[in-house]
């Protein structure tokens, strides 16, 4: 990998996940960009419970490298509601039934919204907090701590969607895991950056860009073949290709306009609803228009650009 220690200034990175397949790759990604300096993780139930995502989490960073960043356990439920898993999708351990060595890091006993607090004041307001799982773990910690808000330079979302749902017909399934805590994230006056299913459905390897992936690297071959679970459910229904949701939040803070476009929006979660529970409603396509733009909506993607980024990327390991 490139010395990172050769950039003058880093970002600096928490990040909010629930391993997962493609949570798996953005994980990838995150620890080869030299630019991002990674604060933290934290794991948050949603794709599977949340005793598998923390140890998935553990598992990923050390099999990265990275033993240096700690993982801190977060929400084991969403803040109201019945939890939902997605081992349909990402398999009963949450990493397409694929192993990884245990680390043999010590165990982190804070909270996660502690410690995230703790690096947001340390970073002095420039630490940019990326997210894609269900957002419990960030609600808690922006209900906690009144002064967070002002502490974070930015949220970025893998969640939501202008147009369409994959866990209902009307909501993304990050949102829909805990619609009220996107509410309170939505709400909180952080800057925001969504990349939801309006962007990231454009974002779909086939099985042979994936096999070309895999023979990278025996890194690159472990997240292809945690992605076979995956693949084979969206065949099943359709799609020949795994769509990269996660790994285009942890690249956005880095490349912006070099890969993505979007537009300033006003977006509200709906919370009440039973039709329409977990919505993120948008002012994008309305002539009604809500008295305040929240966040910046990505719609297009370079997939090409995309792709040759997570290539070279990858090739680090």
């Amino acid at each position: 990998m490139t010395n990172a220690d050769s950039i003058e200034k880093r970002i600096p990175i928490w990040f909010d996940t629930d391993p997962g397949v493609d949570d798996a790759m953005a994980m990838a990604l995150l620890f080869a960009i030299p630019e991002y300096d990674v604060k933290g993780v934290s794991a948050v139930a949603g794709n599977v419970e949340l005793d598998k995502t923390f140890e998935n989490a553990r598992n990923l960073v050390a099999f990265f490298g990275r033993k240096d960043v700690p993982v801190y356990k977060g929400a084991a439920r969403p803040l109201f509601r019945e939890p939902r898993t997605a081992t349909f999708v990402h398999g009963e351990n949450g990493l397409g039934n694929m192993t990884l060595p245990a680390s043999d890091a010590p165990v982190e006993k804070k909270p996660a919204w502690d410690a995230l607090y703790e690096a947001a004041k340390a970073a002095e307001g420039e630490l940019v907090l990326v997210a894609v799982g269900p957002l419990t773990n960030v609600a808690l910690a922006l209900s906690k701590y009144g002064s967070l808000p002002k502490l974070l330079k930015e949220i970025v979302i893998m969640g939501g969607s202008a147009k369409w749902g994959n866990a209902s017909p009307a909501a993304e399934a990050n949102i829909f895991c805990d619609a009220e805590a996107a509410s309170t994230v939505f709400q909180s006056g952080v800057p925001i950056t969504m990349c939801g299913l309006d962007m990231t459905l454009q974002t779909t390897m086939s099985p042979a860009e994936l096999d070309r992936m895999g023979q990278l690297n025996p890194t690159a071959k472990f997240l292809r073949d945690a992605a076979q679970h995956g693949l084979a459910y969206s065949q099943a229904h359709g799609v020949d290709g795994m769509a990269l949701h996660d790994p285009t939040a942890v690249l956005w803070p880095l490349y912006r306009g070099d890969i993505f476009a979007g537009e300033e929006a006003g977006v509200a979660v709906e919370t009440k609803g039973t039709i329409t529970y977990g919505k993120t409603v948008t002012d994008l396509y309305s002539d009604k228009q809500f008295p305040f733009k929240n966040a910046f909506v990505l719609l297009e993607v370079d997939k090409e650009k995309l792709f040759e980024a997570v290539t070279d990327l990858l090739k680090r390991y």
